[in-house]
């Protein structure tokens, strides 16, 4: 079960989320508010979850954004903050990154 994914949607939704500076820069470099990924994120679909990922577990998920693009955004779980940290974001087009396992 995707308990991972789950958890990481529940924080987002309650506001328990925070946004790395890498994910900052590619949101500003491919024109994606933060706002937008945080709308699709009630769409999300999980393409992995990675539990024992060092230094914190991730996960991938698809969303689309109110454009209508996908997007594919990485979620890290900070569990002793008890947040969902933003790590990256990509548009349909960026090379193959949308491929689900």
């Amino acid at each position: 079960m995707p308990q991972l994914f789950d958890e990481i949607c529940r924080l987002v939704a309650e506001g328990y989320y925070l946004i790395g500076d890498h994910a900052w820069e590619r949101l500003l470099e491919r024109g994606i508010m933060e706002w937008q990924i945080i709308a699709g994120m009630a769409e999300a679909r999980l393409i992995t979850e990675r539990r024992l990922a060092r230094p914190n577990p991730i996960v991938e998920m698809r969303l689309p954004l109110p454009n209508g693009d996908d997007c594919k955004v990485v979620w890290s779980l900070l569990r002793r903050e008890g947040v969902a940290k933003l790590v990256t974001a990509h548009l349909r087009g960026d090379e193959n990154l949308f491929e689900e396992s």
